[in-house]
């Protein structure tokens, strides 16, 4: 099972800066480098740097409005992310389910044959 991962988008949100920057502009319907400013514990020129490698990755997009500009989140792009994250947990979910089955034939053989490991420690 393989899962093709975008690396410059899960560096994108991997930052809970930016996160954060998501979860307020998904709840406000959009908003500013300023209005985001407020909300965060950054300052608006580093909101303006985050929005930036948001932007970058297709997960904002930003219209002018007046002075500054407005930013709203791509959907489609977040529902992309997303499904990689849904995939990816689901590759790691069969790995170790591999893991355990695995490990429990181990303990079933030792118990079988009678075996303690920390008899032969």
């Amino acid at each position: 099972m393989s899962v093709t991962v975008d690396d410059d988008l899960w560096s994108a949100v991997g930052d809970p800066i930016r996160r954060r920057m998501l979860d307020l502009l998904l709840a406000g319907g959009g908003g500013t480098a300023t209005t985001l400013s407020e909300q965060l514990p950054v300052t608006r020129q580093a909101v303006t740097k985050h929005l930036g490698v948001l932007g970058r990755v297709g997960l904002v997009h930003g219209t002018p409005s007046g002075r500054e500009r407005l930013y709203h989140v791509d959907e489609a792009q977040l529902a992309r992310a997303v499904a990689q994250l849904s995939a990816v947990g689901a590759t790691w979910d069969a790995r170790l389910q591999r893991i355990k089955r695995l490990a429990e034939t181990i303990q079933r053989t030792r118990d079988s044959q009678g075996t303690d490991p920390a008899e032969n420690g």
